[in-house]
């Protein structure tokens, strides 16, 4: 069931492992995309367990109904994994999730479709919303966003050093012309960077930026992760994949928390384990190889952490 290699998950075995699949286990894929790991984690399980898939992306429904439709042990739900813990409990399972897996960011075939607006390197309308029914387009951000909002979100989620001179020209030059393309932006980002990094095209970081900020892709992250928890059954499992080093330390922080639970004060006496203390971090993160990093130039900032639900 594995992708064409074109389009193989990143860090696909070693995602696989952490999650430690038995054949009769219950996992959830909260991030579908076009199915990639839910294939590889079909391949593994027997007819006794079962797989839930979550996705927002209309593209990632039809992918789903497209390639598994007839497999009963699999389930698609279309909706942000922000919903992952209502949607288990309605269906009464609760604190019995063998193993979460969460692939962030986007998808290269989101970024290979022009029409979706994901990517500088294609001419296409400048939408960039992972779920296109909904919420405001970076179009139209971009066309009521001030400058000091825009040169924020540049600044605070793209780390782009020069935040303020992009924004300033971005404010000047929709007054004359609507920035509806995403061949536009990108010129018009190039033109305003005066200095721009090497081997890097100078609108890597503001249409990353402006992307996360559209879908608010770090608040529901943090939302997803708070519910881990409660969804994961006693040593199950979770598995977080993550492209942009402001996602990292979210799950960083988050399994260190959960895996240190709340400070008590020096001397008091402790016999259990401390409050709050719900994950134990499982190895360190993990990097692609070499050889999957020559295969897919993607996979060079992809970073995995993995936790384990503690009884």
């Amino acid at each position: 069931m594995l992708e064409k290699i074109g389009h193989r998950p990143v860090l696909l075995e070693e995602a696989l492992e952490a999650l430690c699949i038995r054949s009769d286990g219950l996992y959830v894929d909260g991030t579908f995309g076009r199915g990639g790991h839910s294939g590889a984690i079909l391949d593994r399980l027997g007819p006794a367990g079962r797989l839930i898939a979550l996705d927002q992306d209309p593209e990632a429904e039809a992918e789903a109904l497209h390639r598994f439709a007839g497999d009963d042990r699999f389930e698609f739900v279309r909706t942000s994994f922000t919903r992952l813990l209502p949607e288990l409990r309605v269906r009464g399972l609760t604190g019995r999730v063998d193993g979460v897996l969460l692939d962030l960011g986007v998808s290269s075939p989101q970024l290979d479709t022009p029409e979706r607006g994901f990517s500088f390197m294609r001419d296409g309308p400048l939408d960039m919303r992972m779920d296109p029914m909904r919420g405001a387009s970076a179009a139209q951000w971009l066309a009521r966003a001030d400058e000091a909002e825009i040169a924020g979100v540049l600044k605070t989620l793209g780390e782009e050093r020069f935040a303020r001179r992009i924004a300033r020209h971005l404010v000047a030059q929709r007054a004359v012309m609507p920035i509806e393309r995403t061949g536009r932006l990108a010129a018009l980002i190039a033109e305003a960077i005066p200095r721009p990094e090497r081997h890097k095209h100078p609108a890597t970081r503001s249409f990353q930026a402006i992307r996360l900020h559209v879908n608010r892709e770090l608040d529901a992250l943090d939302e997803c992760l708070a519910q881990i928890p409660a969804v994961l059954a006693p040593a199950g499992r979770l598995a977080v994949i993550s492209f942009h080093s402001l996602e990292d330390r979210i799950v960083k922080r988050f399994i260190r928390r959960q895996s240190e639970g709340e400070p008590l004060p020096r001397g008091l006496p402790v016999t259990d384990l401390p409050p709050g203390r719900t994950l134990l971090k499982i190895g360190k993160a993990q990097r692609a190889r070499e050889d999957e990093v020559d295969e897919n130039p993607r996979a060079r900032s992809a970073v995995l952490r993995v936790a384990e639900r503690l009884s």
